[in-house]
């Protein structure tokens, strides 16, 4: 039997790349075809997404890549682009780091009180959600041009094969899909003056989304690339938790139904459709964008010298909240951290602000990871961290000591994994459930084992 081959366009909010993804027999393995750097720009005042610019990375990525099978795509959440009647891009689209949403939640919530609006979307509110930049968008000059808001994977599988579609996994993440029914939601878009035909129509993971030019089938796979990390987690007992930790750490549990519960509004969890109807159970907290922002303005320092810097620190040290909205900008990334950790970080001291934003970054999980627990009433016993921080081999102690539980970390390429795997999937290639895939991911990945030094928290 022969290997067979699959593409798997992975953008982030820092970078994107074309994979080939090779399955032979049981093993899969992950082969990096492209890689391109993805980063905001500032045009007419506002920051913005090059998704021109974008697509033609990845054509470049797909040509070198011959003889797949299909193509999956995924990519961040949240933004989108607006096309016309024609289906033509009518502006690059904004970056949810934009300050346009400003104040804008405040609105929505008058029109549609928090808690119903959570009972619908089950989804954590953060202000720079689809749902909200929708309605900053009904006051600016395209709004009565547009015909559809594409979410970004799907804008480039409809640049790849002219078909309009939504995936679900993607749409989850909007506040505009009803989590229970797993379809648009009539109520949230007549009360905010959302046309109906505004947001393609959903389409499962799993299926044919149309060909390309080269007659290379597009097949949908779990679009925003949390739902393709999760997939991606080499677990091998239901009793884990995820942490999904790149630019963003995305912090949870996989549950079956829903948790909409006032306390689970409270505790800003979010509800966000995975492969297979499960439920991503997670809390959206701050990642490796303050680590990157930082390095970025100290420009040329070495990653791994401060890291072994950093570790040498004493534990006890300040802490800061990674979710503080005056951390979402670009920019003096440093200077906010010692400003947000009330002067005691000397934001000169490089390794100490390295430090200081690791053991927060742990406490934080920490956190999530208890309190989600115990909304979900889900006893969790290891914690999986994939994405580029599991490459941290501090961040990946620090968490084990601030949780108490065994960190195992890997694979960072777990996004890429479930991508291809529910490729794979669709034509016969992988396994049917989600246990087996994991099982072939975990056998086919080099994992490593952090132990807890300390028990800093009691287990759930």
């Amino acid at each position: 039997m022969f290997p067979r081959v699959f593409a798997a366009v992975d953008l982030g909010a820092s970078s994107g790349r074309v994979v080939a993804g090779i399955v032979d027999g049981d093993r899969v393995d992950i082969r990096e075809i492209h890689r391109f750097t993805n980063v905001l720009r500032e045009q007419d005042g506002a920051l913005r997404w090059d998704a021109s610019g974008l697509f033609n990375e990845v054509l470049i990525g797909l040509q070198r890549l011959s003889g797949a099978e299909s193509i999956g795509i995924d990519t961040w959440g949240i933004d989108y682009g607006l096309l016309d009647s024609e289906g033509r891009l009518l502006a690059e689209p904004f970056a949810y780091r934009d300050a346009r949403t400003n104040g804008v939640a405040e609105r929505v919530h008058h029109t549609v009180p928090r808690g119903e609006l959570y009972a619908i979307s089950g989804v954590q509110f953060l202000s720079f959600t689809t749902i909200y930049q929708l309605v900053a968008e009904q006051t600016g000059p395209l709004w009565s041009r547009a015909s559809h808001a594409v979410l970004i994977p799907d804008l480039l599988s409809f640049w790849l094969t002219g078909r309009l579609r939504t995936e679900v996994t993607n749409a989850s993440t909007t506040g505009l899909l009803d989590v229970r029914s797993h379809t648009w939601s009539e109520r949230l878009l007549d009360a905010l003056g959302i046309p109906g035909h505004f947001l393609p129509e959903l389409q499962q993971p799993g299926v044919t989304r149309g060909l390309t030019a080269d007659g290379v089938p597009v097949v949908t796979v779990g679009s925003h690339d949390t739902a393709s990390a999760v997939v991606g987690v080499p677990a091998t007992s239901e009793h884990f938790c995820y942490i999904s930790c790149g630019t963003w750490s995305l912090v949870g549990l996989e549950l079956e139904q829903p948790v909409l519960t006032d306390s689970s509004q409270h505790a800003e969890f979010t509800n966000e459709v995975g492969i297979d109807g499960r439920i991503r159970y997670l809390r959206n907290v701050g990642g490796l964008w303050l680590l990157q922002e930082c390095l970025r303005g100290w420009g040329g320092d070495s990653l791994e010298q401060l890291l072994v810097a950093a570790a040498s620190r004493p534990d006890g040290g300040p802490r800061i909240d990674v979710g503080d909205p005056d951390l979402v900008a670009p920019g003096g990334m440093a200077a906010r951290i010692a400003k947000a950790a009330l002067g005691r970080v000397d934001p000169t001291d490089r390794p100490a602000v390295v430090r200081c934003i690791l053991d927060s970054l742990a406490a934080a999980y920490a956190d999530a990871i208890a309190e989600g627990s115990k909304l979900a009433a889900k006893r969790v016993e290891v914690v999986h961290i994939v994405g580029g921080g599991s490459r941290n081999a501090l961040l990946c102690q620090l968490t084990a000591d601030a949780t108490g539980l065994p960190v195992i970390a890997g694979p960072a390429e777990a996004t890429a994994f479930g991508n291809i795997a529910i490729q794979a999937r669709s034509c016969g290639a992988f396994p049917e459930s989600l246990e087996e895939i994991r099982a072939r991911i975990a056998a086919s990945s080099h994992l490593r084992h952090f132990d807890p030094r300390k028990a800093t928290r009691t287990r759930s």
